[in-house]
């Protein structure tokens, strides 16, 4: 009779034979052949889905020398150069960040030893469900319809072109599961011939939709007709998914798409990835879980990213602004964090500490106001320059009277009759089409890639900046 089952992440070697599905690698041993805890364990030289990890050391001492051990394939740290020659780095073009853009921007807007967001950020909920889109088009999974009705492809505002699911497969992500499995139910619904869009979207199998009741939809949206004349689905528009996502919408009958403790399940999602800790406060008559940050140095390094790139003064992009080399998409997803982080107004809490230097001298000048402001100008230009399709096509003195104020009270204060920032901002729009290129160009040819060539998943990305670059006057 088989012994016990252990299973644990990171492990590395085991001392039985390998399991069956899904990548599951098993050493269960009889009690017949099971070796002493004092014997060394056996080396694993290959298994029965061709995967050898004889390199891999025990992630605790507490499993050396054990010979009952379980793990999952998936489970395990990739090697620098399995990663890069994996399918799905690839497909998209590079490996993931430790981090989604989401993340990213709910640490920025946390207070370090407190753990809570500041109660009165009204912007911070509706640019999260924006950055929800923006990564599931990064990672090649949702893209915008080309539109090719009379040759043209303009017929509708960048914000108001329909999003179609491109490649259906689960990200791994919670929140970016539940969201893709929303718009692919949406926009193919099982067989029945109508969309239920009155439930409520779970994370966690079963059904994706709890209650049956229809509607037509916003008028936003893409209806598909089958030949019969019955409706088949519909494919609604960047702007309307990220209502529908927020709940800002009249449509009763839609509320069902509100994504429900997104804030609170990322944070929890940080916490599992050793950045924040749980407490629990006492808000005078009730407790709260609080998420106080663990890892100073992640926070500080996205604080280094955006000081970087809004303090540059060449046209070259800073290494110190990017992710690791062999991340997909290094500068849009930079440029999308600053984007991202200034409409949700998490952008000021952050530069409130920053200093200007580089990793080895992290504490030369503390940012005075002008750095500030020149920093806030900057980041209102980028979110102009990336608001728009194709790319650096936007008005050059910046996208919002706010920004030519700021860029105007600039110029008179260093008695200069040019914007010493737009060749940085140039520069990032530069280097960005180039990294478009190389996903165009690689290996396999990515989703959302449309037969001339254009991205139409990057296309999306612009979209969501143009929805929250007017984020203040639709709140």
């Amino acid at each position: 009779m088989a012994s016990g089952l252990s299973r644990r992440r990171g492990a590395g070697h085991s001392g039985g034979g390998s399991g069956s599905g899904a990548g599951l690698i098993s050493t269960t041993t009889s009690s017949s052949s099971s070796t002493s805890p004092d014997s060394p364990p056996l080396s694993r030289s290959s298994s029965s889905n061709g995967v050898t990890n004889n390199s891999r050391t025990h992630a605790g001492s507490a499993f050396a020398g054990g010979s009952k051990i379980a793990w999952d394939v998936r489970d395990l740290p990739p090697d620098s150069s399995s990663a890069a020659a994996s399918p799905e780095a690839l497909r998209i073009g590079g490996t993931l960040p430790k981090l989604t853009l989401m993340e990213e921007i709910l640490l920025l807007g946390l207070k370090d030893k407190q753990g809570y967001l500041s109660f009165w950020n009204d912007n911070i909920s509706y640019a999260l469900r924006g950055c929800i889109l923006i990564e599931l088009a990064l990672r090649r999974r949702i893209a915008v319809v080309k539109d090719v009705v009379g040759g043209g492809r303009r017929r509708v505002e960048l914000s108001e072109m329909i999003v179609e699911v491109v490649d259906e497969r689960m990200t791994g992500e919670t929140i970016l599961d539940e969201t893709l499995r929303m718009m692919k139910a949406t926009q193919d619904p099982p067989i029945g011939g109508a969309i239920p869009n009155g439930g409520t979207a779970h994370s966690g199998g079963g059904s994706l939709w709890g209650t049956s009741s229809w509607t037509s939809g916003p008028t936003a949206s893409s209806t598909t007709t089958s030949p019969s004349g019955s409706s088949t689905g519909e494919k609604l528009s960047i702007s309307t998914w990220v209502d529908l996502l927020s709940g800002e919408t009249w449509n009763v009958l839609k509320i069902g798409f509100q994504l429900k403790q997104v804030r609170e399940r990322l944070a929890k999602g940080l916490v599992d990835k050793g950045v924040l800790r749980t407490e629990k406060r006492n808000f005078l008559l009730f407790d709260m879980a609080t998420h106080p940050v663990a890892d100073a140095g992640v926070k500080a390094s996205l604080i280094r990213r955006l000081v970087e790139v809004l303090t540059a003064r060449t046209t070259a992009v800073p290494e110190g602004a990017l992710l690791p080399e062999g991340v997909q998409c290094r500068v849009l997803r930079t440029v999308c964090l600053v984007c991202a982080a200034y409409t949700a107004s998490v952008l000021d809490g952050a530069m409130g500490g920053a200093t200007i230097g580089s990793s080895s001298h992290p504490s030369i000048l503390p940012l005075g106001y002008e750095e500030r402001e020149g920093a806030f100008a900057r980041a209102d230009e980028i979110l102009g320059e990336f608001s728009v399709w194709p790319w650096g096509t936007g008005s050059d003195s910046g996208s919002t009277p706010a920004s030519r104020k700021r860029i105007s009270s600039s110029r008179i204060a260093t008695g200069s009759s040019s914007d010493p920032s737009r060749e940085s901002v140039l520069g990032l729009v530069a280097e960005a089409r180039k990294e478009m290129g190389r996903i165009a160009q690689g290996q396999d040819r990515p989703p959302g890639l449309s037969d001339d060539g254009q991205d139409l998943c990057l296309e999306l990305v612009a979209g969501v900046l143009e929805v929250l670059g007017r984020l203040d006057s639709l709140l």
